[in-house]
């Protein structure tokens, strides 16, 4: 599992998403697990998986927000986009390519 931070610090709330799915990751050996802070009140979360494939998109979540739903609430309500794709979906998903490439915020 990998916590992606542009900075190289660690985010302690990206570090609690990831340690609550571990458990997703002993299940599913094969997943890639990524987090990454938006901004201070955004995280997002990736899951690649190949056991998603057959899968309807909408299956693949409740699994993953049972373990989320864990996380003290200050941690969840933090949770903004959460990306489920097996390997053969990352080239076309539009929210995958936001995912490794943030449009940049202006404030």
């Amino acid at each position: 599992m990998t916590q992606i931070d542009r900075i190289k610090k660690i985010d302690t709330e990206v570090q609690k998403i990831l340690d609550v799915l571990v458990e997703y990751q002993h299940v599913h050996p094969n997943a890639q697990i990524e987090a990454r802070r938006r901004n201070s009140v955004s995280i997002r979360i990736r899951i690649v998986d190949p056991d998603f494939k057959g899968m309807n998109r909408v299956d693949r979540a409740p699994e993953i927000w049972k373990l989320l739903k864990q996380l003290p609430e200050d941690v969840f309500v933090n949770i903004t986009m959460l990306l489920l794709l097996t390997p053969e979906e990352m080239e076309n998903s539009l929210a995958n390519q936001e995912f490794d490439h943030p449009i940049p915020l202006h404030i």
